[in-house]
């Protein structure tokens, strides 16, 4: 069962979680965090190709969704599956993500705000900048078992471990790694001891690279280590 967000906006217009308590992203600085860790820490855009798959544990404000598709030129179509237990509104999103709108291609903010606006049900389906994209409403540790995908790259975004601590579990660390494609890769802000553990046990690589900003480290991870 999920619920919409309950956001606070801070004084630099951030969104804010109250279930968590813990900002979405770096205040005016989201969508170079998004880059930094996600895209390079996954060797992306090198790496995409048609048909390439990203995943994504906490879809958010879709901020990184929107850095992927900022990235993507094409020809054909990449896919991106999400799980998020707690949709914004579109009104949220677009209030959210209003800051970037100058720093991506144009009309993918309005282009997300829109299919988010008109995607319905418990698999919110849309295209968006050359990507098919699917998110799935729901606790990803009830709402990922169930899933058929395979993912060539992982978002691994919730929020902080220590304030969101089941989206890091060794279960789902595990339900991660089953549904990555053979040589498969993630990324994610977080270089917490237990959340690297959780990884190496489910069968990744990881490694520890410098983070963004004012996080001094961040990790990534490589299935089983083949290339």
């Amino acid at each position: 069962m999920s619920q919409s967000a309950n956001l606070i906006w801070t004084e630099d217009s951030t969104p804010f979680s109250t279930v968590f308590q813990d900002a979405y992203f770096n205040p005016g600085a989201g969508l170079d965090e998004a880059r930094h860790v996600f895209l390079a820490g996954n060797d992306l855009p090198a790496r995409l190709h048609p048909g390439f798959h990203v995943a994504e544990t906490g879809f958010g404000t879709g901020l990184n969704l929107l850095a992927l598709a900022d990235a993507w030129a094409g020809p054909g179509m990449l896919r991106f599956a999400s799980f998020e237990a707690y949709p914004l509104t579109p009104d949220d999103m677009a209030r959210a993500l209003a800051p970037y709108a100058a720093a991506l291609r144009n009309g993918l903010v309005r282009g997300l705000v829109d299919a988010w606006a008109t995607a319905g049900g418990p698999v919110r389906r849309f295209t968006l900048g050359g990507i098919m994209a699917e998110v799935h409403v729901g606790d990803a540790r009830q709402v990922l078992p169930a899933w058929t995908g395979r993912a060539d790259a992982w978002f691994l975004d919730g929020f902080a471990p220590a304030r969101n601590p089941e989206l890091w579990g060794a279960d789902l660390m595990a339900q991660v790694a089953a549904h990555t494609a053979p040589g498969g890769t993630c990324a994610t802000f977080t270089a917490a001891g237990h959340v690297r553990r959780a990884l190496a046990d489910a069968g990744f690589i990881v490694t520890r690279l410098p983070g963004y900003g004012r996080k001094r480290h961040m990790s990534t991870g490589r299935l089983g280590g083949r290339p």
